[in-house]
């Protein structure tokens, strides 16, 4: 099994900690770990770099980690902390001259059309973003690299505009990506195996059918909001539960709230060593 390398670029919940106008515990802490952006990681599988969600902390994400290349961005749904950030392939798509690989699902696509709706205009305004959408559903998927597409020209006033590059598209690299479809509270999201890493994000139930696609782990990473129950995401309790019955060799909490403890107290809260909360920065291999 190809092994995967993943880095947390993000581990909070919508509004990150500290949340604006805040003065808990949490949000005040000094502990670098309890300083949390937007919900996404960059994984780097099969020779590829692949970012799973682009929200609204998207750019510093980037220049934090030091990003300067993507192959491709797999979205989990459409909520925008998990995609409020799109605008900003601008910059790669400036670089290098080429769109960017977006794989999700169609309704995501759709809310896509909408809430950017001058990224797909035939005649788009100067400098929009330019973005290849590739459609995903449950069914494994695999993402390329891509050669010889029609590079990117930049015109001055104009915008982006495509050159000929007289043949086809080639694939150069690939990874297979297995889906993980979950439920947020009634919105279907998917969750994504790479090799012996699987990442799921705001999920509140995940159906019997996909547990034997999360076997033989080496690390699962599960949502988790807060202690109590939660219309749309795990709680503490239940993201415990479900990283027991996956059985991953390690497991981790994502999309952390300022409504658990601070980080040195929530490790005492879960009574299994082999299960702990993420942290911005934190690199699984």
């Amino acid at each position: 099994m190809e092994k995967a390398k993943l880095t947390f670029l993000g581990t909070g919940t919508s509004q990150g900690i500290p949340m604006i106008g805040c003065g808990c515990e949490v949000c005040t802490s000094e502990d670098p770990r309890d300083k949390r952006l937007r919900a996404s990681v960059l994984v780097e599988y099969c020779g590829m770099r692949i970012l799973v969600d682009a929200g609204p902390d998207f750019r510093y994400q980037m220049l934090r980690a030091g990003v300067s290349h993507l192959d491709a961005i797999l979205l989990t749904h459409n909520h925008k902390d998990h995609t409020g950030g799109l605008d900003d392939i601008r910059a790669f798509n400036y670089l290098e001259r080429k769109p960017a690989e977006i794989w999700c699902e169609k309704y995501v696509e759709e809310s896509l059309r909408k809430e950017y709706s001058y990224a797909f205009e035939t005649k788009k305004y100067p400098g929009a973003p330019e973005w290849h959408i590739h459609t995903i559903d449950e069914k494994p998927f695999e993402v390329r690299t891509w050669k010889n597409t029609g590079n990117l020209v930049w015109e001055s006033g104009v915008g982006y505009s495509y050159a000929d590059s007289g043949s086809a598209p080639l694939t150069d690299r690939s990874a297979m990506v297995i889906p993980i479809r979950g439920m947020h509270y009634k919105l279907p999201v998917l969750g994504f195996r790479f090799g012996n890493i699987a990442y799921c994000t705001d999920m509140n139930c995940i159906p019997e059918c996909e547990f034997e696609k999360l076997q033989g782990l080496d690390h699962f990473v599960i949502n988790c909001v807060k202690e109590g129950k939660h219309i749309s995401h795990f709680s503490l309790q239940e993201a415990v539960e479900v990283a027991l019955r996956v059985g991953a060799k390690h497991s981790w909490l994502t999309h952390l709230s300022h409504q658990l403890p601070v980080y040195k107290e929530l490790v005492k809260k879960i009574p299994f060593e082999n299960i702990l909360p993420a942290y911005d920065g934190l690199i699984l291999e």
